[in-house]
């Protein structure tokens, strides 16, 4: 009886010791925001497989958002997330953008840390165990900045790196050149950025903003490995007035001081040919230097209105305070659309008191 005691005690320590094993390992999520990526989510799983079967000590959630797309993008995640337990997805109830995307993906993400990775595999993710080394130094945003960018045209690299010189010239914020979303983020870095609810977003400049510990580290970034890049010089150009609007108001003082610097210019060419007339008895020129005039003028004017239209415009979107996005589906669960970004309860309470208060 004795004997049979010491065998179930010592079987209950040792699932007792394994639980709490279980319980202690951390946990890691790799967001993997998706849009049209039918081609190539296969081999992303595949490479995926190999790096984190190699990594011990650590337990792995595999998250994909997809992003409203209208290929075999979700049907493909759902049949990976059959054979492979660790895969978790969010499903998007349209395109909202990767920049969304990479926020609905923070507000669903359940591990101690979080790595970024795009689905086209440019990113490698045999970086993966170099992230997570510095990451348990101490560091809090470990990200990978590229020394070459295989695969992109001498223009795009070009404009790139002027906007990078320019930005950095404006904002106070130091935002890292050649520097994308893929990197690893600990649990407080994704609590704080979980906070911006900006619904235009330019989430690079996030990341340098809400500040902690960063750690560079240095790759070579490879070709898509199938399938055509979803980034146009359109959305490009968005993207960085997204980032120069959300990051300075720069553009807005360069404006005024054009004005002045026009008006001054103005002023004294008003002296000069007053005092040339009056004096000298010249005629003053006509129609070309007139026309001239007003078009240079009328083409400032209109350069800062679209400046100020930006900023207004950026105003305007954030004051209706819609929701990021909406979730389709969650793991398989259709019963909750809304996101995170729900306002909480107490805040609908404190709301209604003070209308009452104020009655």
């Amino acid at each position: 009886m004795i004997p049979i005691f010491c065998m179930i005690k010592n079987a209950c320590f040792k699932t007792i010791n394994i639980l709490r094993d279980l319980i202690n390992v951390k946990l890691i999520t790799i967001l993997v925001p998706a849009f049209n990526e039918e081609d190539v989510l296969h081999h992303l799983h595949k490479r995926l497989e190999q790096v984190l079967s190699s990594i011990h000590d650590y337990r792995f959630e595999i998250l994909f958002v997809n992003d409203g797309s209208n290929d075999q993008t979700i049907s493909i995640i759902k049949e990976l997330r059959e054979k492979d337990p660790s895969i978790s997805f969010v499903d998007l109830s349209r395109n909202f953008g990767k920049e969304t995307a990479m926020i609905a993906g923070l507000d669903h993400a359940q591990g101690d840390a979080l790595i970024i990775l795009d689905a086209d595999l440019q990113d490698p993710p045999e970086l993966i165990p170099e992230m997570i080394y510095y990451w348990e130094q101490g560091y809090d945003d470990v990200y990978a900045k590229r020394k070459s960018r295989s695969g992109e045209t001498w223009f795009k690299k070009t404009t790139s790196h002027l906007f990078y010189r320019v930005l950095k010239q404006m904002s106070q914020v130091p935002i890292q050149e050649d520097t994308g979303d893929f990197r690893l983020l600990d649990r407080r870095c994704i609590e704080a950025i979980k906070q911006l609810r900006e619904s235009q977003r330019y989430t690079k400049g996030m990341f340098s903003w809400v500040g902690f510990n960063k750690k560079e580290i240095l790759f070579d970034r490879d070709p898509r490995v199938s399938g055509e890049t979803k980034w146009n010089y359109g959305k490009l150009v968005d993207l960085a007035i997204e980032g120069v609007t959300s990051f300075t108001t720069a553009p807005l003082r360069f404006s005024s001081l054009i004005g002045m610097a026009v008006s001054m210019f103005a002023f004294i060419y008003m002296i000069w040919i007053i005092s040339k007339t009056l004096i000298f008895g010249e005629p003053v020129a006509g129609y070309p230097s007139l026309m001239t005039a007003i078009l240079f003028i009328g083409g400032i004017q209109l350069i800062v209105l679209g400046i100020i239209g930006e900023y207004l415009g950026r105003v305007f979107n954030e004051t209706k305070r819609r929701p990021l996005y909406f979730v389709n589906e969650y793991n398989g669960d259709k019963s909750s659309i809304y996101p995170a970004t729900a306002p909480h309860k107490n805040e609908y309470k404190v709301a209604k008191e003070m209308s009452l208060h104020e009655k």
